[in-house]
């Protein structure tokens, strides 16, 4: 008896341990540490972050799985959670509100995601946080504050990032490196400040100035986990360390032109310069009034280590390309313009061959565009600027060799668009426009084929068949319905021979047709007119049975 009280006694006490323990995710391990309950989910496939987390937990490990965010809400109950590592998962989003409820959290790692920011006013949330790893991460910028809620960190590490350039002012303002500065507060056992920034492709150019003068200058207790930094950029200062490049003042572009008055004949080829001075090097941008329709090579060359030279080059230019050309240098510090006036005078007559040389009476520029098309239609668009001052009015012609259309429209002054419709589907079509008194000429077209439709084609098909069928119907008439049809003199069998020969068959033809009064068809000259052979093996069956019941 005594025995089985001390089984049954084994068993409660067995119940309510295992009744005790705290629920673990099905593929994750739970156990305990010194510093608590830890739960490790490695390599398991977990699409989001699990909301049925127990609060007891104190450390959270989830590696080499598909999560790609930490949404607001995330840690809702674990309020005692303080270690929190997602290191090798797909992160590439932190909602604002994600750390809301980790007050005592003390190491945050993110190791091997896809962040390119971070949400640094998230961590005004965990005071207490000492650790955050984001290396090896796609982080490319650090805002001055990005630091300020940070004020317990004492390692950083934003290492194997694509930081180019960051202000030594995110560092000056972080209160932890302000705390072991100051000289009065017992700086001396505070413990080391530890950051992390080498493997970054930095661009040591003037905006870079600042941190390195910041890296030059640390001491104890601040310490670099790799103090040789290397610059990425520009060409003239990859590989050089941090300490051992010079850097200048940064400025805005200074711009400065051989001419800012060009003057040159119609027909003639110019090339505008614009040299600018800036550092960092500045991007250069040219604007003129007709840069929508007239396009221009520009070459943009560095003649320097802050220097830059664009070239704006005008073939053949026209006087529609007079005007004022505006070069626009910038960089992170300003912009700056300059503005170059092109003037285009007329050619005279019997100017050098090589110009071109048209007279200008009645001469005209002319850029037409398709600029809409659909299957049936088009929308034509142009830039139309005559050399007179007279108000002119334009020839608009639309053909087309396979439709047998030809459209003629005049337009008048302030028009520069014209809809055309009801083309046919998959066929070449060819637009010009000129002077209404002038034929096209050369550069004043363009061409352009419509769209396939498959219900046109079809519909296109079904009328040739149809006007082949008529034609066997209409051999296959009774000579009576041929006299009733007309009555003058017939050809009916050189007909009827005809289109046999067309369609390169033996002709059976009624011997009564012969007597038929010549012309009987000469008022349809087309019924069986295929100008592209067309050949309709089921209107020959159906003509041979008409022949055959007749």
């Amino acid at each position: 008896m005594a025995s089985v009280f001390h089984h049954f006694l084994l068993v409660l006490v067995f119940l309510d341990t295992h009744a005790a323990q705290p629920f673990c995710l099905p593929g994750c391990t739970c156990s305990e540490e010194s510093f608590g309950r830890t739960l490790q989910c490695i390599s398991v496939s977990l699409g989001k972050i699990p909301g049925n987390l127990s609060e007891e937990f104190k450390q959270v490990r989830i590696e080499n799985s598909p999560l790609f965010e930490m949404p607001q809400g995330s840690f809702i109950n674990m309020s005692t959670l303080e270690y929190l590592w997602l290191n090798f998962n797909n992160i590439s989003v932190i909602h604002l509100g994600a750390l809301e409820h980790l007050p005592e959290l003390r190491e945050l790692r993110l190791e091997g995601n896809r962040l390119r920011s971070v949400p640094w006013t998230a961590f005004r949330a965990t005071p207490l946080l000492r650790v955050l790893d984001l290396k090896r991460n796609k982080i490319d910028a650090l805002p001055e504050l990005a630091l300020q809620f940070l004020v317990s960190l004492t390692y950083l590490d934003l290492s194997s990032n694509r930081l180019t350039v960051v202000s030594r002012s995110v560092f000056l303002n972080w209160p932890a490196y302000l705390k072991r500065r100051q000289p009065d507060c017992g700086a001396g056992i505070l413990s080391s400040l530890v950051v992390a920034l080498h493997d970054n492709p930095w661009v040591c150019d003037c905006r870079l100035r600042g941190l390195v003068q910041f890296v030059k200058s640390i001491t104890l207790p601040v310490i670099l986990v790799n103090s040789y930094l290397i610059c990425r950029g520009p060409l003239s200062k990859a590989g050089q360390l941090f300490h051992e490049t010079e850097f200048s003042t940064c400025m805005k572009p200074q711009i400065s032109t051989p001419s800012a008055n060009v003057t040159i004949r119609v027909g003639q080829n110019v090339t505008l310069r614009c040299l600018a001075q800036a550092s960092p090097s500045p991007s250069i941008a040219w604007t003129y009034p007709l840069s929508m329709w007239r396009e221009f090579d520009v070459l943009t060359s560095s003649t320097g280590e802050d220097t830059a030279l664009s070239e704006l080059a005008i073939p053949a230019a026209h006087l529609v390309d007079s005007g004022n050309y505006t070069c626009m240098a910038s960089n992170s510090i300003g912009k700056s313009t300059l503005v170059i006036s092109l003037h285009v005078q007329p050619a005279q007559a019997l100017h050098a061959p090589d110009s071109l040389s048209i007279p200008s009476e009645g001469n005209a520029y002319i850029d037409l565009r398709v600029v809409k098309q659909t299957v049936h239609g088009i929308l034509l668009e142009w830039l139309a600027v005559a050399d007179t001052s007279e108000e002119e009015w334009f020839t608009l012609h639309i053909a087309s060799d396979e439709a047998f259309r030809k459209e003629v429209v005049h337009i008048g002054p302030g028009i520069n668009t014209y809809a055309v419709d009801n083309l046919l589907p998959g066929t070449k079509y060819k637009a010009c426009l000129s002077l209404e008194d002038q034929p096209p000429h050369q550069g004043q077209c363009v061409v352009f084929v419509t769209g396939r439709d498959g219900g046109g084609l079809e519909a296109r098909e079904r009328l040739l068949h149809v006007t082949v069928v008529l034609c066997v119907v209409l051999l296959a008439v009774p000579v009576g319905a041929y006299a009733w049809a007309a009555q003058g003199p017939c050809s009916c069998s050189k007909w009827v021979l005809c289109y046999c020969l067309h369609c390169r068959k033996a002709p059976s033809c009624p011997p009564a047709a012969l007597q038929c009064r010549d012309g009987s068809f000469r008022e349809h000259p087309a019924v069986c007119d295929d100008g592209e052979g067309h050949i309709d093996t089921e209107g020959d069956k159906e003509k041979e049975g008409m022949e055959e019941n007749s």
